[in-house]
């Protein structure tokens, strides 16, 4: 299975794909698509694009985006908004189940850690996917959202196995 794990941002919207079988995670690809254009739809319209593009390549079977953190910029918060919605979109018309994750149950999954900082997250996310060659800070933040939803995923099948096996 295919996991593409999604950070969502205007300028830079890090995008990560990993494999996951049973409990092995490897790292397929990662990268960033640069929101272009000075009007907001024109920014959005590039990402979906962009977004889009890495979808077809990578054919994930699976997506994850982080959740938007409120903070005290509402403006901002708002036109993250929209670039999340960019996140979810593009793979909810290829079909794919989404998983939405907080920024801390990532760094807590990822780190052990809720408040982990961003050099401790591409620490962690270097030592899980072995060579891995990230294309930047937003791509790690992807492939560590992809990683804790196979984590979930993992523990969302033992669960189905267990109940299966006491009924």
């Amino acid at each position: 299975m295919r996991v593409i794990g999604i950070d969502p941002g205007l300028r830079s919207l890090g995008w990560g794909v990993i494999s996951v079988s049973g409990s092995r995670i490897s790292h397929v690809a990662n990268g960033q698509c640069a929101g272009s254009g000075t009007e907001m739809a024109e920014r959005l319209l590039s990402l979906h694009a962009a977004l889009t593009a890495v979808l077809i390549e990578h054919a994930p079977d699976a997506a994850a985006v982080e959740q938007v953190f409120v903070n005290t910029n509402g403006a901002g918060t708002l036109k993250l908004g929209q670039a999340r919605g960019i996140a979810l979109l593009v793979p909810a018309q290829a079909g794919l189940p989404v998983g939405e994750y907080a920024p801390n149950t990532v760094k807590k999954s990822v780190v052990g850690v809720g408040h982990a900082a961003k050099e401790q997250v591409q620490h962690m996310v270097r030592l899980q996917l072995p060579g891995v060659d990230l294309s930047g800070p937003d791509a790690a933040d992807a492939l560590a959202i992809a990683i804790c939803h196979a984590h979930h995923l993992g523990s969302a099948a033992a669960m189905s196995r267990a109940t299966k096996v006491r009924a």
